[in-house]
């Protein structure tokens, strides 16, 4: 039996095998653009205010983020 760690791991090295490393640049960059095209304000906020919040202030977002 393997740990879930391992069965990522084994996962993850299939995966490069069979797609090479310019698919996990790929999919990187997509979600990317797509993190910014859903919390762009946000994002914006946190930099004005120095980078990203500690983890307990995240809950202050609401539930608006969740919805888009």
């Amino acid at each position: 039996m393997i740990t879930v760690q391992e069965a990522g791991a084994r996962g993850g090295r299939t995966t490069r095998e069979r797609h090479g490393r310019e698919f996990y640049q790929r999919i990187g960059k997509k979600g990317g653009k797509r993190t910014k095209q859903l919390y762009s304000e946000l994002l914006k906020e946190f930099g004005g205010k120095g980078g990203r919040p500690c983890w307990p202030c995240l809950d202050d977002m609401g539930e608006e983020h969740l919805e888009k």
